[in-house]
């Protein structure tokens, strides 16, 4: 749809979700220390978002596995990924339930619970982060292959600036080796 496939849309979905399940348990916690009932509701509509949102962004990740090219490397870290991503989202989804089942009629130890779940996800959400950031960041995923190449035979080959181009750092060409750096990996070459 729209040019997309299963990985792009994973990668539309994910970033929303887990900022507003951040943002609803920032809420929770500051509705508890100001006692006012407007962060209370604010907290429980942003998780409300935050929950449906994820579970739409694991659906897509769930598609985004079986349609991209991977070998054992990949495969091996998005299985943790999904079983951080499905654990994230049980836990968050426990305590909206739990919230809502209760009717925000929760005595104090209830809310502390609810409260310590939602920190326990937290922790999971940015774990299920890092290890999304691994799968595309150090392995490429949901890079074709042939892409892949492609883009690595255009580094290879290297790029130059004519005399008094600006670099991409804002340094003219002729200083800009003083002040240019390359990933690591990046084949030598000039500029």
């Amino acid at each position: 749809m729209y040019g997309y496939n299963a990985a792009r849309w994973h990668a539309v979905l994910n970033d929303l979700p887990a900022a507003l399940l951040v943002v609803a348990v920032l809420f929770d916690f500051a509705a508890a220390w100001t006692k006012r009932e407007s962060l209370m509701w604010a907290a429980i509509w942003t998780l409300w978002v935050g929950v449906i949102g994820g579970w739409a962004a694991v659906i897509a990740g769930e598609l985004a596995e079986d349609a991209i090219e991977h070998g054992e490397a990949i495969h091996e870290i998005m299985e943790k990924h999904q079983t951080m991503a499905l654990l994230t989202m049980g836990v968050f989804t426990v305590v909206l339930g739990w919230r809502l089942i209760r009717r925000f009629q929760m005595p104090a130890q209830e809310l502390a619970i609810t409260r310590m779940l939602s920190v326990v996800g937290i922790l999971a959400l940015v774990w299920t982060g890092v290890l999304g950031g691994q799968l595309v960041f150090d392995h490429a995923a949901g890079i074709p292959s042939a892409k892949l190449q492609a883009e690595l035979e255009n580094r290879e080959a290297g790029h130059h600036h004519e005399p008094g181009e600006e670099h991409e750092h804002g340094a003219p060409a002729d200083t800009a080796e003083a002040t240019h750096t390359h990933p690591p990996g990046t084949p030598a070459h000039t500029h």
